[in-house]
Parts: C-alpha cells; sequence; structure tokens
C-alpha cells in the first residue's frame, strides 16, 4: 500500500524565466507597461514557495532592444532578488539581444560579439546554454562548431543528467508567423542529443508555451514572463496579450517534469494549509495501514 508520505520528490529544482524584453529606466514597453514588475511578480512567488532552486535559467530576449542600460538595469534586480535566495542565475543570448552589451552589462566580460556557450553545473545536475542566435535574424540557428562542442560535452554523462537550454524551438508553433523564426535545421540538433543524458530541452522564443519531442527528449517552449502571444488567436494573424508565465523545472533520476506558472497569481478560491494537508495525510495513511493489516488477516486464512 503507498502512503502519501512515499510521494517521490525531485532531486533538483531549475526555475526558467524567458522574453523578459527589459526596456530602459522610465520607458515602457509598446508605450503601454514596464515589463520588470512581471519579473518581481515571478520572483514573490518563488519567495513564497520557500522552494529550494537549484538555478534560475533566463532563455534570452532578456533586452527589448539589446541596449546596456537595459542589462544593467535587469542584471541589478535579478541579481538583488536571486541573491536573496541564494540563486546561481544563468543568462542566455535571443534574437533581440545583442552580444556585445550582453556581456558587458550581464557578465562584467568584454563586449566581443562570438557566440555564448556555458556549462553550469548545479551539483550533479548539468545545464548546458547554447546560443541559438544568428546576429540580425529572428531565425534560430546553430553552427557545426556548436554542435560538435555540444557532442563533446554530452560525451561524458553527469550523474544527475543534463538541462540543455537556448533561446530558438527546435520545434513547430501553431502560430503559422514563429515557424519562419524557430529553430533551423533542429534534426542536427536531434542528432546530437538523441541517446545522451540531456533530460529535457528549454527553450523561449515564441511567448507561448508548447511541449514536444525532439530526438527522442522533450522539449519544453516556455511562456512569456513579459506578455503572452495568442496561440488560438484571429486566423492567419499574430496577437500579443498581457499576462506572463515562467516554468519550474523538477529533475528526477531519468526524467524531467515541467511546469508552466502565470505570473499573476488568480483569485483564490481555496487553499488548504499545510497543517491540513498533514492531517489529511495522516488519515489517510492510517487508513492505508488499516487496510494492509486486513488484506494480510484475509491472505491468511
Amino acid at each position: 500500500m503507498r502512503l502519501i508520505t512515499d510521494a517521490p520528490s525531485p532531486t533538483h529544482t531549475v526555475i526558467q524565466f524567458s522574453d523578459t524584453h527589459i526596456v530602459p529606466e522610465g520607458e515602457l514597453y509598446h508605450g503601454m507597461f514596464d515589463t520588470l514588475p512581471n519579473v518581481a511578480a515571478a520572483f514573490d512567488q518563488i519567495e513564497e514557495s520557500g522552494l529550494d532552486v537549484a538555478a534560475l535559467l533566463l532563455t534570452g530576449d532578456l533586452a527589448d532592444a539589446g541596449d546596456l542600460a537595459s542589462y544593467r538595469r535587469l542584471r541589478a534586480y535579478v541579481e538583488k532578488r536571486a541573491g536573496r535566495l541564494g540563486l546561481p542565475v544563468l543568462y542566455l543570448m535571443g534574437n533581440h539581444d545583442n552580444r556585445g552589451p550582453f556581456r558587458e552589462g550581464l557578465l562584467d566580460a568584454e563586449p566581443t560579439t562570438e557566440p555564448y556557450d556555458h556549462v553550469h553545473w548545479a551539483g550533479d545536475l548539468r545545464i548546458i546554454a547554447l546560443d541559438s542566435t544568428e546576429p540580425g535574424e529572428a531565425l534560430g540557428e546553430l553552427t557545426d562548431a556548436q554542435l560538435d562542442w555540444l557532442a563533446a560535452e554530452l560525451a561524458t554523462p553527469a550523474p544527475a543528467g543534463t538541462i540543455l537550454a537556448l533561446h530558438h524551438p527546435p520545434v513547430p508553433s501553431p502560430i503559422a508567423m514563429l515557424n519562419s523564426m524557430v529553430l533551423a535545421e533542429p534534426e542536427r540538433l536531434a542528432k546530437v542529443i538523441a541517446g545522451t543524458d540531456v533530460r529535457i530541452v528549454l527553450c523561449g522564443h515564441a511567448h507561448h508555451a508548447t511541449a514536444g519531442v525532439l530526438g527522442g527528449v522533450p522539449v519544453l517552449v516556455a511562456g512569456a514572463v513579459s506578455y503572452s502571444a495568442r496561440a488560438l488567436g484571429p486566423a492567419g494573424g499574430y496577437a500579443g496579450v498581457t499576462g506572463g508565465l515562467f516554468t519550474r523545472v523538477d529533475v528526477y533520476p531519468g526524467q524531467a517534469v515541467a511546469t508552466v506558472i502565470p505570473v499573476t497569481v488568480g483569485d483564490k478560491i481555496y487553499e488548504l494549509t499545510p497543517e491540513t494537508l498533514a492531517r489529511f495525510a495522516d488519515e489517510f495513511n492510517a487508513e492505508a495501514d488499516t487496510a494492509a493489516r486486513d488484506l494480510e488477516k484475509l491472505t491468511e486464512v
């Protein structure tokens, strides 16, 4: 008989923010709203949860115009909030980002323009970040050199597996316009990750949440923190609407589970406190113990 307390716990939890589209202080996105408060609201939920988070991934389109002021504004806020949680922050490039200001503003590095690929270890969990951007283009692309580098990294499995992150989705979008802006030749990436320890591929870019499979590996396309695209909008068109999303990724032995979370918490219908849930668990487990004993007596007859 399985008890409530037997439920498995993840070995690692990672949070993903994508497409924050930060604007400089005093400016408004499309003249309508500041995007930073959505980042703040997502952090509020993380803090309230008390969750032990292994890393925070920001998967591209971090500054709307790719400007230094916006990167500095984002970093100042994110690293203040993440610092309170002891949370490592990993920044990835998106098509709205510019490599030079990105490096200078977020990494304190020289403003060079080569792709920014990197590996981070969260304990025994490996996180590999790929720069899928092509300067001046909305479409995503990975070079042969990047794929060779990735293959070399994956040749040695990580004890808790690997999360692979990049901005451009390697799976189709239900929005026709976006299919001209996804990762080009995704089959090349599929060949590299098939049969490896990659538990999940995390992407952004589309502003709507989508799940798929590439090379036998689950793919989660995150919704955007800044605003959402209507995946069932007017036929043939594209519409962006208020309301952002972020993602929680729980890693278990041999698998990963991604959960999409609204930035804005809805109105409360009901709430079960930890004390109430503990009482329910005690009652359920007591009934399970009684049922197990009764079954044992029956089998002895």
